[in-house]
């Protein structure tokens, strides 16, 4: 056996070991998550949301939306954010810096006019320029925040929280509809649990293809497109299995841009979000927890496994790659930026087990698997392979892929029953089997350039998404 054999040999060995520890690491993550789910479900009715919609005693919440050129649809965002059914709340939309109508539809729709207001700049971002509050009292819950454009929606969710006016705020992107009862949901945690909660989130689905009426999810569906459905399996396995999961040994490191309610005193404390962070929803969080940690104080953070968010997710091949790309980067920018925590018994779990994970589950994942094709074709070409060995393998890894998935499905189907038709099923279940094939290898794509984008620094900005609209519901 020659030098390169022996290398080759000894790759091959370490690769099996780490996918062995790879799939030994989910299904742990897949019983934590049935457990999880299972103990969500027995206290949740403990404390009745219905008693917090209903009190007037209960703890303010500032829901946090920036708007950069959301002219089209922002009069209708807006009324979906202001629906709430919640006692004491405000909706404070940040218009980043609009080169389109965002801004005067506003004051139009809204009746605005500017007001004086103490503004207080306690997390650092481009200069506000005013205050809108409405005339009309039927929006009185409305502030609308104008300020020069800061690049990124990191800056304009700061000076959202530096307006906030209550203790907890929600931060999510306009374009999101927020079911009714969202507030008192992520509210909930920070007044059942005896640890201080410094933050929930909940799961998001994918509104391509849904139907609404008046701002509200009116009637579920399986997206037609063909990256949205790919994202819809994902969506729902990382929801409802990784966060869960997560959520039981408390190690959550990262709640969705898209929705998660937060303490304000920590944020603040925490330095609120960078704007120079491709990933800074995960970002923050690490940073939370850090200070947690620094001041030796116990903490939660939350996961609830009830969908509460719908969003429109890229539908073409070029927006859908510039948005992995952006959150591989963004996944190894604060991995780097944050290396002190690794292994680190300062940081308790968040060094030895969360960071650790994330660093050789989640980075190490898409290289490992660039570098494993790339050996296998080696031994192809040039050495004897095991046929029977490769396929049994590589038939292994695929069905437990699958299994994961599709475990997955089925539980948010029971549970919570989003697709009443049974073609709807059908395709689901089909895409389950074509997604290690098809969408899987295109998402690594996406993970190495973001990588090699980070190590070469190369300038990427958040680009805009095209957005297609709401759907109203069918006759």
């Amino acid at each position: 056996m020659n030098t390169i054999e022996k290398i080759i040999n000894a790759f091959e060995a370490c690769v099996i070991y780490y996918s062995l520890s790879y799939l030994l690491c989910y299904s742990i993550l897949a019983i934590l998550s049935w457990f999880a789910i299972k103990r969500y479900y027995n206290k949740k009715y403990f404390l009745l949301k219905d008693v917090l919609v209903k009190s007037n005693h209960t703890i303010g919440v500032s829901i946090i939306a920036p708007a950069f050129n959301e002219a089209t649809t922002i009069e209708y965002n807006v009324k979906s954010l202001l629906s709430q059914e919640y006692p004491k709340f405000e909706v404070v939309i940040v218009n980043d810096g609009s080169t389109d109508k965002t801004l005067e539809i506003l004051i139009t729709k809204f009746n605005l006019v500017k007001v004086d207001f103490f503004y207080q700049e306690k997390i650092p971002t481009q200069e506000v320029i005013g205050h809108y509050k409405s005339t009309n009292p039927i929006y009185s819950k409305l502030l609308v925040v104008d300020k020069i454009n800061g690049k990124s929606k990191a800056d304009g969710s700061n000076a959202g929280i530096n307006s906030a006016k209550f203790n907890l705020f929600i931060c999510t992107d306009v374009d999101c509809i927020l079911r009714k009862d969202t507030v008192s949901m992520l509210a909930k945690p920070f007044i059942e649990n005896t640890k201080r909660v410094i933050a929930t989130g909940a799961a998001i689905r994918i509104s391509n293809s849904c139907e609404f009426k008046d701002g509200m999810l009116y009637r579920s569906h399986f997206p037609t497109n063909f990256f949205a459905g790919f994202q819809e399996l994902e969506y729902i396995r990382s929801y409802l299995f990784g966060r869960m999961a997560w959520t039981s040994v408390n190690g959550l490191l990262l709640v969705s841009g898209g929705l998660g309610m937060f303490d304000k005193e920590v944020a603040i404390e925490a330095g609120g979000y960078w704007h120079k962070s491709l990933g800074e929803d995960m970002e923050l969080i690490t940073r939370m927890r850090k200070l947690m940690h620094h001041k030796k104080e116990q903490f939660s953070i939350i996961y609830i496994p009830e969908s509460l968010c719908w969003t429109e997710v890229p539908s073409t091949l070029e927006i859908f790659l510039r948005q992995r790309v952006r959150w591989a980067r963004g996944l190894v920018q604060t991995l780097n930026l944050h290396r002190d925590v690794f292994l680190n018994p300062k940081y308790g779990k968040t060094g030895f087990l969360i960071f650790p994970y994330f660093v050789f589950f989640e980075f190490l994942v898409p290289i490992l698997e660039v570098f494993g094709l790339t050996i296998l074709l080696l031994d192809l070409i040039f050495f004897s392979v095991n046929v029977q060995h490769l396929i049994i393998g590589t038939s292994f890894v695929y069905l437990f892929y699958i299994t994961i998935t599709l475990i997955s499905v089925f539980s948010d189907q029971v549970i919570y029953k989003h697709y009443t038709g049974l073609k709807e099923v059908l395709i689901l279940i089909f895409m389950i089997f074509m997604e290690p094939l098809v969408f899987h290898p295109i998402n690594v794509f996406a993970s190495i350039k973001g990588y090699w984008h980070f190590f070469k620094q190369k300038e990427q900005k958040w680009g805009v998404q095209v957005r297609q609209g709401f759907n109203a519901p069918k006759n």
